[in-house]
């Protein structure tokens, strides 16, 4: 029977810790693997156990595991900030696939609508947990870039590579439309969330406390949208997102039992915890000493970290040919950030007295809607190649580098004064000194 993988079974298959569409197997996280240890024996439950963690942990990409007892000596330690936030910003990586694969091991032994829950509270985990340190340190710019990136990381990057990876194997890959455009539609109306609320800060005569109270009432719509649509995704229409060919492989007994998949998932929370304090503390330092634009940091830098495993899994499916599954990586990552991680950040913000608003700057706001209305054009006929690929790559490369020239905006004004009086020249951070 080979069913002694770490693999969702197909009660949870239309929903990932950070997709939308079909199963993902743990093979699918770490890339092409061998046989299941002990697919050809019976093994007892202690043996699952061992079997369990060493297909979790014996994986190329855990060899970054080093970095993290590293990345707390760097914080403990003060070696710098550009050490600790390098060490840190690595150690993040591996320990983020292996949240992942736990936490499908442990909603593989749940209901659908359960495991649903736990996919998109755990499956976000990285993000969440370094949106509530930065909060509390109170970088609330370096949040909203960091939540942007994520979305635009995915949208543009992941899901180009994969259309990219894709169109080495066939000249046209088809994928399930239905299910893109559904999660297309959310992107929409996340955007519209976003919009609004930063075109209302531009109308003369409103204050901060408006922005901030009206920023709290549209996070709990969001909030009321996403668990309407779990319900949609996973309960009434679970048939709109089935990706057939990834559901008939998932199934099967798990090796990890519940305790097991749940100590492995509170323990890789805690250091993911731990790392990412150390990390978002040295965001200040390696800005201000190295020049490293906070923008840069928070739109394209910190999203890498809690989406690596995932840009690897939607690449190597896109190459096996498993669009819908690839889709579900990268679209429904994005959904899932925009419609749950970020009402999220503001009632942390609510709740620790930070004024977290969903006022997310002209700029970030602008390139979400161009990015969501550049998918929906591409996603909209179901068929896609590697042309479009390289579009998405593309603009994802231009946004990227017009963040770096991005001044920070904390400083604008007493730049602008010493510049006037002489005593400070003013330009673009340069990656060539």
């Amino acid at each position: 029977m080979a069913g002694n993988e770490i693999r969702p079974r197909a009660s949870v298959a239309p929903f990932n810790p950070k997709g939308s569409f079909g199963a993902r197997r743990n093979s699918d996280y770490f890339g092409a693997g061998s046989e299941p240890l002990g697919a050809s024996v019976q093994l007892t439950w202690g043996q699952k156990q061992v079997a369990g963690i060493k297909e979790v942990f014996l994986q190329p990409i855990n060899v970054l595991l080093i970095f993290v007892p590293l990345g707390i000596c760097a914080g403990k330690m003060e070696w710098g900030p550009l050490a600790t936030f390098t060490l840190n910003f690595v150690a993040i990586v591996p320990l983020a696939a292996v949240l992942g694969a736990s936490t499908e091991a442990l909603a593989s032994h749940t209901g659908q609508m359960v495991g649903g829950l736990l996919n998109a509270t755990f499956g976000n985990a990285v993000e969440m947990i370094v949106t509530i340190n930065a909060i509390k340190a109170g970088l609330v710019s370096v949040v909203q870039q960091s939540l942007i990136g994520s979305i635009l990381s995915n949208l543009l990057l992941v899901l180009g590579m994969a259309f990219i990876a894709a169109g080495l194997k066939t000249s046209v890959a088809s994928f399930n439309p239905t299910g893109a455009g559904t999660s297309v539609s959310c992107l929409v109306l996340s955007s519209l969330a976003l919009t609004l609320p930063t075109v209302f800060s531009y109308i003369p005569e409103t204050t901060d406390e408006d922005s901030v109270s009206l920023s709290r009432i549209v996070a709990i719509v969001m909030g009321f949208v996403y668990v309407a649509f779990l319900v949609f995704q996973l309960r009434t229409h679970a048939d709109l997102f089935s990706g057939g060919q990834e559901e008939e492989e998932a199934g099967g007994d798990e090796l990890l039992g519940v305790s097991t998949a749940s100590v492995l998932l509170f323990a890789t929370t805690c250091a993911v915890a731990y790392c990412s304090e150390f990390l978002v503390d040295s965001i200040e330092g390696v800005s201000e000493t190295y020049g490293l634009p906070k923008s840069f940091i928070g739109l394209i830098l910190l999203p890498i970290v809690g989406n690596a495993a995932e840009h690897t899994t939607a690449v190597t499916v896109a190459y096996k040919g498993k669009m819908d599954l690839a889709l579900g990586v990268a679209v429904g990552s994005s959904t899932q950030i925009a419609l749950f991680v970020v009402p999220f950040s503001v009632i942390v913000g609510w709740i620790c007295g930070v004024e977290m608003t969903l006022n997310f700057q002209a700029f970030d706001t602008t390139v979400f809607l161009l990015s969501v209305f550049i998918a929906s054009g591409i996603l909209g006929d179901g068929q896609t190649n590697w042309f479009e690929g390289i579009m998405l790559v593309a603009t994802y490369a231009i946004v990227a580098i017009i963040t770096w020239f991005t001044p920070d905006p904390s400083g604008h004004k007493e730049l602008r004064m010493l510049g006037e009086l002489g005593l400070f020249q003013s330009g673009p951070p340069s990656i060539f000194v």
